[in-house]
């Protein structure tokens, strides 16, 4: 049982791709990180001697609107959940954020074989761009970003004929494009390629991208939630002119399909119910 002020890694594990996610702040000293540099999924490295809120605002670690109406909400990772995160919590909750410690810290989330991101890959992740008028992918891939790579990613949709342009001069990652590194791979779609590089492959993720990939590639016959998919995407596409609108109304779409993935696929419903 956690002791106060901790959560356990299966307890973040939960709220990790959900809305009510924590920010999370890795203060693991150099030499830890360099022996495994690979962070929980959303989390940023902030050194414990630098831990403050005016900090981990200045590198946008919390975010500036969404859940945490009650103040930020923070859960600090060290190698062993000892010293240095219980150290930087508690500065955090002197601060006035409520702050916890993962208990067992890295290691023992490492040792579960919970999803963790290489920090290799995360280099450039504040930006991206893709072709306006989006769909499936255009708007799965954001969803996945935000909810499990960086919550304050931006997305800039523009015409196909300028994406790379803009890419170029706004440093901006271009995805969904054919003959870029954030695209489709054979049969798999861009969805894929950003689960298997961010290191996030779960039997929930797995379940979800299937249905995604067969949305977004028209082989509904591999996934009979595909068609629904489909229908609500093209639906949103019709009543949001503002690309950002659109994407921003099918956030809790995915939040939805991701749960099903994850907690509710073996449900079933009927009517009327059995007694």
């Amino acid at each position: 049982m956690p002791g106060p002020n901790q959560i356990t890694p299966s307890q973040l594990a939960r709220l990790i791709g959900t809305p009510d996610c924590p920010t999370l702040i890795d203060v693991r000293t150099d030499e830890d990180f360099n022996a495994d540099p690979r962070l929980i999924p959303t989390a940023r490295r902030i050194s414990h001697q630098d831990i403050s809120l005016q900090t981990a605002f200045a590198q946008n670690a919390f975010p500036q609107n969404g859940p945490q109406q009650n103040g930020p909400h923070a859960v600090v990772i060290c190698q062993h959940g000892l010293k240095l995160s219980h150290g930087a919590a508690a500065v955090l909750r002197c601060l006035g954020a409520t702050a916890e410690s993962l208990e067992g810290g890295f290691a023992a989330w490492s040792k579960a074989e919970l999803p963790l991101t290489p920090a290799s890959i995360l280099a450039g992740s504040n930006r991206w761009v893709t072709r306006h008028r989006p769909k499936i992918d255009r708007i799965a891939c954001p969803w996945l970003i935000r909810r499990f790579v960086n919550p304050q990613a931006e997305f800039l949709y523009v015409p196909p004929s300028e994406v790379a342009a803009v890419a170029d001069r706004f440093s901006a990652l271009p995805f969904d494009i054919e003959n870029t590194f954030w695209s489709h791979r054979a049969e798999t779609c861009s969805f894929d390629t950003m689960v298997t590089e961010f290191g996030l492959g779960s039997p929930a993720m797995d379940r979800l991208a299937r249905i995604i990939r067969a949305a977004d590639t028209d082989s509904h016959e591999n996934a009979p939630q595909a068609a629904g998919l489909l229908a609500l995407s093209v639906g949103l596409s019709r009543m949001y002119k503002d690309d950002l609108q659109q994407l921003d109304a099918a956030m809790p779409l995915y939040d939805a399909l991701y749960r099903w993935a994850r907690d509710g696929h073996l449900e079933t419903h009927d009517w009327p119910a059995a007694t």
